[in-house]
């Protein structure tokens, strides 16, 4: 636990960046384009070619294959060098979401987690220049995009029919070690992140784009979702910001930012990270499966590893599920406002349809 000290300037390192991300987030709002079309055909095409063009940049060589794994937030790439076996992994960032120093700020940390041993993550690779940051141009003369390359490592994503229930034990205590960590780490200068509070997710300037634009949305079910948000926001003004419940979290442990190899997981993107709750990571590492009877399981799991590693009181578990709940509204915005992507095109309306049911289920448990 912190002393009175260390709980001050904990609270005013907080506070310093819940400032600067909401002043950004004004700036962002205007500046962040419509999002259908943002990885069109002819923009896939595009950044598959501007990739190619930056090969140099990471020394790769121009027979470099170049794949496609993922289009989400971010579209990433694995390159593949024939000339010296070199595997990267290149993030290139979607327009208009993070700052540059937003995204220098997640590599800080991405760093000194990884200074520290805290998790297992893959490794950062600079450019030629020693920059990790890099811009990659359009050939077709479109706006620049950002880039961040990664070391390959090995593994595949917990499979969701399997037994998840040691991996979220796993689980559990890899968050708590990010938390530790989280609580005592010095803020380097300038280091800005999104702040993931009910403003940020539900607010008038959401950062995912408007919940009640939510696919298959009606009048009533507008009307169910508010009294739930409304009540989600009572109970976490209840539940407070203070330092040890409220700090710098991974925001999105979902299965596919996990990685797991034989006996060892790694937690990969922290594309997401920022302020908020932590207990919110747990609501994030269920993410697009919160209805399944298993999550019940996994929360048990999830809370066993991590009071392991950890101190968890019985109190701030049994706000979990609002936190899952949260994270189940807010990935309705996301799916609206994502709507090119495939994953929402795969979730489509019958996410809202379980979303409504989760909201039911939540003002009758918890009102």
């Amino acid at each position: 636990m912190m002393n009175l000290t260390q709980r001050k300037r904990h609270n005013q390192q907080w506070t310093t960046v819940v400032h600067a991300t909401t002043e950004s987030r004004r700036t962002e709002e205007g500046e962040r384009k419509a999002m259908a079309g943002e990885y069109a055909p002819e923009v896939l095409t595009d950044l598959e070619a501007a990739v190619r063009a930056a090969l140099p940049v990471w020394s790769l060589s121009p027979r470099s294959d170049v794949r496609l794994l993922n289009v989400s937030e971010n579209a990433t790439y694995l390159l593949s060098d024939p000339d010296d076996g070199r595997n990267l992994v290149l993030r290139v960032h979607r327009r208009g979401y993070h700052t540059p120093d937003e995204i220098r700020s997640e590599l800080a940390w991405i760093r000194a987690l990884q200074a520290e041993r805290v998790i297992d993550t893959p490794a950062l690779v600079p450019g030629r220049d020693g920059e990790l940051l890099q811009r990659i141009e359009s050939p077709a003369g479109w706006p620049a995009r950002h880039a961040v390359a990664f070391e390959y490592v090995p593994g595949r994503e917990p499979e969701p029919n399997a037994d998840l229930v040691p991996w979220f034990r796993t689980l559990g205590a890899l968050t708590a070690r990010m938390h530790i960590h989280a609580r005592s780490w010095p803020l380097p200068p300038g280091f800005r992140r999104k702040t993931w509070d009910c403003e940020a997710m539900f607010g008038e300037r959401p950062l995912w784009g408007p919940w009640r634009a939510g696919l298959g949305l009606d009048a009533e079910g507008t009307a169910l979702m508010e009294r739930a948000i409304a009540l989600i926001a009572r109970r976490l003004a209840r539940f407070g910001t203070e330092s040890d419940r409220f700090g710098l979290v991974h925001a999105d442990l979902r299965l596919a930012n996990l990685l797991v190899d034989g006996a060892t997981m790694r937690v990969i993107d922290f594309d997401d990270c920022g302020v908020s709750w932590y207990l919110y990571d747990f609501a994030s590492a269920v993410s697009f499966f919160e209805h399944e009877p298993i999550v019940d399981d996994l929360m048990v799991a999830w809370v066993d590893g991590y009071r392991s590693v950890a101190p968890l009181s019985d109190e701030e578990a049994r706000e979990l599920p609002v936190f899952v709940a949260m994270r189940r509204f807010l990935l309705v915005a996301w799916l609206a406002s994502h709507s090119e992507v495939p994953l929402a095109q795969e979730m489509g309306v019958d996410y809202t349809r379980g979303a409504l049911a989760m909201a039911e289920r939540l003002l009758t448990t918890h009102s």
